[in-house]
């Protein structure tokens, strides 16, 4: 329910008050704001509480050995459930504000899984440098709130200046919240942003396992 009602505060935010409706391309300001709220929410939620899972988890590290990258894996895909259930309400919206589904929604389930590895990958190089680095955890609610402003969650790309919009590109979830929109909307796909943002993702997945592998000897005497 968390995306319904961030979706009820900047419809009348951002999509009344800002005048951002008319920038949307035709799409309700409210089910363009909750088309990036859904996957945003799962994004946000998972790599907090990934980023914690390792230090939450002290006491079963310590005592019993068994492939520590399970825990922020873990802690990623419990997200899964309130996601498509929050997708369930996103095609009751599209459905009261007759926005037909096209055959761009089999792009969704690819980009759910996108979404997922890119969790996945910051959350488990998060969770490791939280173990070594206490303070991660204070830190880590700013980085997420400054994270969503920083991508097209409440305003399009074509919002922003255009000879700035490639620097949005390399936020890996530009691409995949702009999929997310096309998918559900029928609206073109933009291929070479979704392409960056698959690219950024895989690099990430591969760091973060290496860095997390390198990390992991050490968990049990700090954590």
């Amino acid at each position: 329910m968390q995306p319904l009602f961030t979706m009820l505060i900047f419809t009348l935010l951002f999509g009344r008050l800002a005048g951002m409706e008319a920038h949307t391309g035709g799409i309700p300001y409210p089910i363009f704001a909750y088309a990036g709220l859904l996957p945003w929410t799962f994004f946000s939620n998972a790599i907090t509480n990934s980023g914690n899972s390792l230090v939450g988890s002290a006491n079963l590290i310590t005592k019993v050995y068994f492939p520590r990258m399970i825990i922020p894996g873990a802690a990623v895909t419990a997200g899964l459930v309130d996601f498509f259930i929050g997708f369930v309400l996103l095609i009751g919206l599209m459905f009261y504000y007759k926005v037909a589904v096209t055959l761009n929604i089999l792009l969704f389930p690819g980009l759910v899984l996108l979404t997922t590895l890119l969790a996945i990958g910051v959350g488990m190089w998060l969770s490791a440098l939280n173990v070594k680095y206490r303070d991660i955890r204070f830190a880590l609610p700013f980085i997420v709130q400054l994270w969503m402003f920083l991508s097209p969650i409440i305003y399009p790309t074509t919002l922003l200046p255009e000879q700035w919009r490639w620097v949005f590109r390399f936020n890996p979830l530009t691409g995949i919240i702009e999929g997310y929109r096309s998918s559900l909307f029928g609206q073109p796909l933009n291929w070479t942003s979704l392409g960056i943002s698959t690219l950024i993702t895989l690099v990430i997945l591969v760091y973060a396992a290496y860095s997390f592998r390198r990390m992991e000897k050490t968990f049990a005497d700090v954590v």
